[in-house]
């Protein structure tokens, strides 16, 4: 009986070689950013209101004019396809019938009209790594015609952290056969069968069309995430002139950033290490959560991902003033273990463990949740007053 993320974990683990494991759980360095994520998630303590009439408990909430059941989405991950076939669309269409959103990462294995269209009518959010400007103008402008509601602008990954887990397995596209990988391969046959009859996955939207892949050196180049370096903030222009909706920066942790985000007239925020994998000396996630908070100052909604495994987890961000959490890697346990079953229980269970939770804490809609936490910032120096480059969009 899997009943949390860790036992989904403990099963992907089962079901998957190595070489794809590892890619999943894989962090930068010694990897003691993503153990400061579950560490400081684990210390945030949240005071319970008692006495209260609990017997309706309503976690609903809505952001950009667009209901969400539940104040958590999937998070953006690349490579889901190697994870199980099909993997972006299973996601996403577990993410409609649950009422939550889905963010389809530019390094999907599926195209993007694919999976918007079989999962129609959903909430789906497009995530983008610039490599190439004009190649992610035009995964902009497809995005836009398939409808996708909001456009999520990575910015953590002007080069790859160094990934030793995947250094060291030899993690590359495509897939160079080795001794090693051969064994992985025997001993798990039925991912092996998968992907023998998929085929090796490749990242679809790196052509304008669908028949053809992309260059080898540009799938290269997204697996390294070997990024535009000169994407600056006055680089959001660019961006505007493509694309009228709502616009995220995902990968924030520091105050002054947020700030100079509302300043250029950004929609959102993600606070976000991206799960530990980039740079192993950022704070924890829900550590600069509420610096960023507190910097927007509920101009713009502030999301959170990184760390997130149990609905308490959700639950303390949302206590610390974030509109919703990100989930990825419990998504992808349980896609590796059961597929598309899989995945709907996981984000069932952190309903459910949302709603537990909430009903403890005698909070029964999400802003009751506000200010139950224990703050966890570390005493940090006061940040400069940003420079506006450009008048903000009205």
């Amino acid at each position: 009986m899997l009943l949390n993320t860790e036992d989904f974990r403990r099963a992907a683990r089962s079901a998957l070689p190595r070489f794809v494991f590892d890619y999943i759980e894989g962090h930068a360095d010694d990897g003691h950013c993503i153990r400061r994520n579950h560490a400081d998630l684990a210390a945030v303590e949240l005071t319970p209101r008692v006495l209260r009439d609990t017997t309706r408990v309503d976690t609903s909430i809505e952001v950009f004019g667009q209901r969400w059941a539940a104040p958590f989405g999937i998070a953006p991950t690349g490579l889901n396809g190697l994870v199980r076939p099909g993997g972006d669309l299973i996601l996403a269409q577990a993410a409609a019938k649950a009422g939550i959103p889905f963010c389809l990462s530019t390094a999907s294995n599926m195209r993007l009209e694919a999976v918007r269209d079989g999962a129609a009518d959903s909430q789906q959010w497009m995530q983008l790594y610039v490599m190439h400007r004009e190649m992610a103008g035009q995964i902009v402008e497809r995005a836009k015609r398939a409808g996708y509601q909001a456009l999520v602008l990575t910015v953590d990954v002007p080069v790859s952290g160094k990934r030793e887990l995947d250094l060291r397995n030899g993690f590359r596209m495509p897939f160079k056969p080795t001794a090693r990988l051969a064994w992985d391969l025997v001993t798990h046959p039925t991912w092996s069968l998968r992907m023998a009859l998929q085929g090796q996955p490749d990242f679809a939207n790196l052509t304008p069309s669908g028949d053809a892949l992309g260059s080898a050196s540009l799938q290269a180049a997204l697996l390294a995430r070997a990024m535009d370096r000169s994407l600056v903030w006055d680089s959001l222009r660019w961006l505007r002139q493509l694309w009228d909706g709502p616009l995220l920066l995902k990968g924030v942790l520091h105050a002054a950033d947020a700030r100079l985000a509302l300043a250029h007239g950004v929609d959102g925020l993600i606070v976000s290490n991206h799960g530990g994998r980039q740079n192993d000396a950022s704070p924890s996630a829900i550590s600069a959560l509420p610096r960023v908070v507190d910097a927007v100052g509920g101009k713009i909604p502030v999301f959170m991902d990184s760390g997130i495994r149990r609905g308490g987890d959700i639950a303390k961000a949302l206590s610390l003033g974030a509109t919703a959490a990100f989930v990825g890697r419990p998504t992808l346990y349980a896609l590796a273990a059961q597929g598309a079953p899989g995945v709907r229980s996981v984000i069932e269970v952190l309903k459910e463990d949302l709603v537990r939770n909430m009903t403890l804490l005698g909070a029964t809609r999400i802003d009751g949740l506000r200010d139950l936490a224990s703050d966890p910032r570390p005493q940090a120096p006061a940040d400069a007053t940003p420079q506006i480059h450009y008048q903000a969009r009205a």
